[in-house]
């Protein structure tokens, strides 16, 4: 009888065991999806800024390109004005 109990109870703890690693095991994995979706939506945040400052920069460099031309314009005209002037001197 003694035998029969403590066979019971080692079996009933055996399967306690094994269900509540199933359990873990379940959570594990709702744990790692859920990882994954974070994962995911860091990486579509982190596209999404990167593309928004690198046309940011673009934009800018456009800006400053044109500036540049402009500047450059401006120094020639004042180049061509002094020419002049040392020509109308002589």
């Amino acid at each position: 009888m003694k035998k029969f109990f403590l066979s019971t109870a080692f079996i009933m703890a055996l399967a306690v065991s094994v269900t509540s690693c199933r359990e873990t095991k379940a959570d594990d994995v709702d744990d790692v999806d859920d990882a994954m979706e974070n994962a995911e939506d860091a990486i579509e945040n982190a596209a999404e800024e990167t593309g928004d400052a690198v046309e940011g920069a673009f934009e800018k460099t456009g800006e400053a390109i044109d500036n540049a031309v402009e500047e450059t314009k401006e120094a020639g005209e004042a180049v061509e004005d002094a020419v002049d002037s040392v020509d109308d001197g002589n």
